[in-house]
């Protein structure tokens, strides 16, 4: 009977540590977080990388650079130029632990007999029940995306800072790209 309890528990345990990683540089899908790439002309694109709560904003801004020179390269152009980036942050407040805000302010504690032991319809900070007496934590929660539009260009790279050689780009960051594990 152990054993029947054993797998779907590591299973799971397997699942939750999946979850708890920054996100790789992979294509975004409908359910995952990652890079998305848009044409507007022929050599212009909108490229964006956006990751989850794990994901610093060096990270982000970093694969949105490599997704950047991939793509000029893979477009059969030698450099590319930021010519918009900007980075954003979505920060939210989530609870973490205390009280369980779905029950309601009337909530009766019974004890064997079925008849109300403690009624605590005025208590609206928590309960005073040892289950339901600490106030909610909450954690803030940031979220990461960056957003650039490229100009794609043949040939050297002009003298600008703003102009990228994009197999130089790809050489100097392959180091630091965390890519998807594959299952």
């Amino acid at each position: 009977m152990a054993k029947a309890y054993l797998i779907p528990a590591i299973a799971s345990l397997a699942l939750l540590g999946a979850c708890a990683t920054a996100t790789p540089y992979q294509a975004a899908t409908p359910s995952d977080r990652g890079y998305t790439e848009q044409q507007i002309e022929q050599n212009r694109w909108v490229v964006n990388f956006s990751g989850n709560s794990l994901t610093d904003r060096q990270t982000v801004e970093t694969y949105l650079l490599y997704r950047a020179a991939e793509l000029t390269v893979q477009s059969g152009y030698d450099n590319f130029r930021m010519v918009r980036r900007t980075t954003d942050a979505d920060r939210s407040f989530v609870p973490v632990g205390g009280t369980y805000s779905h029950f309601s302010p009337h909530y009766r504690f019974y004890g064997p007999r079925g008849r109300a032991i403690a009624y605590y319809p005025h208590h609206w900070g928590g309960f005073n029940d040892p289950f339901f007496s600490r106030a909610p934590d909450y954690r803030e929660v940031t979220r990461f995306e960056a957003s650039a539009e490229i100009l794609m260009g043949r040939g050297p790279s002009p003298d600008d800072p703003a102009y990228f050689d994009a197999r130089d780009v790809l050489a100097n960051l392959s180091g630091t790209i965390m890519r998807p594990k594959v299952r």
